[in-house]
């Protein structure tokens, strides 16, 4: 290891821990993941030395790599375990995808933008997270090809929860998702019953728009 990478270990380290101490991070499982994936390796080189402090980032095309204390948060919710298969909407940076690899058996991961996807699956590959499979597309229809997940997490704003998504939620699996208008939006996580869904409700959120059919429109220039 060099001096450089001992360096981000340590800042790495000293960022989980502040998560720890928040209550972002309640599970040892969690907790290692985090500190297992190099979130540097996600954000775009002009940002990088701003990789662990706990802030959302730019990544370029008007979109952004989640803040650490989300990502911890919403892990959690999700309940990963190493017998599960997620499906997660929104790739963005690959950051997301990157931590549930390390705490599940599959991550589908759905990304609208051609450019972004490029991106993430080149970092999982230079990685080894032989465990992500990615497509471009339109991340509110799902993916309905592998259904149904034991949990599906989206990780942009969305009016609703698209009811495609609920539909390929397996029985007692965890859909987290934050909804509300375009600017503010409560994190909310839906468990599923057979044909209901229990809701809980985790604070508010900003994020990113969910573009597509069963999102928002997409805005023309």
């Amino acid at each position: 290891m060099t001096a450089d990478e001992r360096v981000l270990l340590q800042r790495r380290i000293e960022l989980v821990n502040l998560l720890e101490r928040d209550g972002a991070v309640a599970t040892r499982a969690v907790r290692q993941a985090l500190l297992d994936v190099p979130r540097h390796r996600f954000i775009p080189l002009e940002n990088r030395h701003q990789a662990y402090e706990n802030c959302a980032l730019p990544i370029g095309l008007g979109q952004t790599i989640s803040q650490p204390h989300m990502v911890a948060v919403m892990t959690e919710l999700l309940r990963p375990g190493p017998d599960k298969t997620i499906l997660e909407i929104g790739t963005g940076s690959g950051y997301q995808a990157a931590v549930l690899s390390r705490l599940c058996r599959a991550v589908h991961t759905v990304e609208r933008i051609p450019e972004l996807a490029r991106r993430a699956e080149e970092a999982f590959r230079e990685l080894g997270y032989d465990n992500i499979v990615t497509r471009v597309g339109d991340g509110t229809a799902g993916w309905p090809e592998f259904a149904p997940y034991d949990g599906i997490i989206v990780t942009a704003g969305a009016p609703a929860v698209p009811e495609s998504l609920r539909r390929q939620l397996k029985d007692g699996g965890s859909l987290v998702i934050p909804v509300g208008d375009r600017s503010f939006q409560m994190l909310r996580r839906q468990v599923r019953h057979g044909d209901t869904f229990r809701e809980e409700e985790h604070g508010g959120c900003i994020f990113v728009r969910l573009v597509g059919a069963e999102g928002w429109p997409e805005e023309r220039e």
